[in-house]
């Protein structure tokens, strides 16, 4: 059998993201939606809605895809969730002093 790994967001009720990893998304989906751990994030923020997902066959890709959008802005988050490339990649630009688009060729 082939295992996948999903990485997904939700839209909270406070109108946060959650973003996680899992073997399956329908169970995950239940748990967040039951409350089964009250330490959850998700808990105080129920119900919550699935608004993004991709699934990994290499668990090591969805690891590093999970982590990553957790450290995004808002804004990057809703770009992907809309499909948004465009966006996404003018949002990724690095806009430091000491960016490459500030120097000259």
């Amino acid at each position: 059998m082939h295992q996948y790994l999903y990485v997904y967001i939700l839209l909270c009720s406070d109108n946060s993201y959650y973003t996680g990893v899992t073997n399956n998304l329908e169970r995950r989906m239940l748990e967040h939606n039951s409350g089964i751990n009250s330490k959850c994030y998700t808990y105080l923020r129920r119900p919550v809605q699935l608004v993004f997902f991709e699934y990994y066959s290499d668990f090591n890709l969805a690891i590093s895809f999970e982590k990553k959008i957790k450290k995004w802005s808002r804004a990057k988050k809703q770009a992907l969730i809309s499909s948004d490339w465009e966006k996404l990649k003018n949002l990724s630009k690095c806009k430091n002093s000491s960016s490459s688009e500030n120097y000259n060729q």
